[in-house]
């Protein structure tokens, strides 16, 4: 099996298992995860519902949720995998990027644990996480390949050269394209999450209803912009209501996911067409997308790339994607002290 432990530094192979916890925005989660690849438990606690009422995250409940939930959830995890706590070798935890108060919970709740139990704690970028859930469905899947992290706080091109080791490619320069999706959503009413509202209404409307633009970033043609496009959306909507036109949402709602997709895959797709690989790999929140899976596979069986997506569980914000990338840091000997803090701006390929 890819990643065992002798497959990487010829040490003798035994079974790593990792205690993984994560609470970068609003899910509060651990998993044990053995040997980077086999998820034995994956335990998420939500908090959609509340966050609901209020049209988006708000930062301080979720704080607050975190700390409810933070045991629970842990010993929720080892009972399901069962596995005691002594039988884990690591501890590994989000430390950023994310919202600052959530990451403390988490990153707090894990350093207790490493403590108390005399195990090595492993802290984990979330971005490397959500690329790593690609490794739990595909055990064939190896580096090198490319990867668009696509979700609510990143838009993410990436080149991955080895675990642990990344080339960002490309970024968008304001909104994330998950983003965008929340506000375009609350612009039409569909509320809050917006991405699967999105995904779903836009199957009632026509993706060619309206010419919505598809931004390009002059010095960079990986880079990606939605700012634009979000602004051309509200911008519609507005000038309906004042000449009161009737306002078709799922129109509206399609052909703005059909430009966010074509930017999305025209850039993958730039990115592969000068290099010989032939894996990519989605990752993210949006990635669990069906029009945007489709497109993607649409673009690389065009092209005889092989297409990579993560279950929808694994897309969204999980622990058992952090426990992946967790297990590819604790064998090549990262371990983290007890300074260990949150870092919510924290950058792909930055280490602490």
């Amino acid at each position: 099996m890819a990643g065992k432990r002798s497959d990487i530094d010829g040490m003798t192979e035994k079974d790593i298992l990792i205690l993984a916890v994560e609470s970068s925005c609003d899910e509060t989660a651990a998993a044990v995860v053995k040997n980077g690849r086999q998820v034995l438990s994956n335990v998420i606690a939500s908090q959609i519902d509340i966050h609901t009422l209020y049209g988006g995250v708000v930062p301080e409940i979720a704080s607050r949720k975190h700390m409810e939930k933070i045991n629970q959830v842990m010993e929720e995890a080892l009972r399901q995998a069962e596995v005691p706590l002594k039988d884990i070798d690591a501890i590994a935890v989000t430390y950023g990027p994310g919202l600052v108060g959530a990451l403390l919970v988490g990153v707090s709740a894990a350093k207790a644990v490493a403590f108390a139990s005399g195990l090595p704690l492993v802290g984990v970028h979330h971005i490397e996480g959500h690329i790593c859930a690609n490794f739990i469905d595909h055990e064939e899947l190896e580096p090198p390949f490319h990867a668009l992290v696509v979700s609510g706080g990143h838009t993410h091109l990436v080149k991955v050269m080895d675990y642990g080791c990344y080339e960002i490619m490309g970024r968008t320069r304001d909104d994330a394209a998950g983003e965008a999706f929340d506000k375009v959503a609350r612009a039409i009413g569909l509320g809050y999450p917006g991405g699967p509202k999105i995904d779903k209404l836009s199957a009632e409307g026509d993706p060619e209803a309206i010419a919505f633009p598809r931004a390009k970033v002059e010095d960079s043609i990986y880079d990606f912009s939605f700012s634009g496009l979000k602004s051309a959306v509200l911008n519609y909507l507005n000038s309906c209501e004042m000449k009161g036109e009737q306002i078709n949402r799922a129109d509206v709602a399609a052909s703005f996911q059909k430009a966010v997709i074509d930017v999305l895959v025209e850039h993958s797709m730039e990115a592969l067409r000068n290099t010989d690989e032939k894996n990519f790999a989605l990752a993210g929140g949006v990635a669990s997308n069906q029009h945007l899976r489709a497109a993607m596979q649409k673009a690389c069986d065009e092209r005889g790339i092989r297409l990579y997506c993560p279950l929808p569980v694994y897309c969204t914000d999980n622990a058992a994607m952090i426990g992946v990338a967790g297990y590819y840091e604790y064998l090549k000997g990262v371990r983290h002290g007890w300074d260990l803090n949150a870092v919510p701006n924290l950058k792909l390929g930055e280490r602490l």
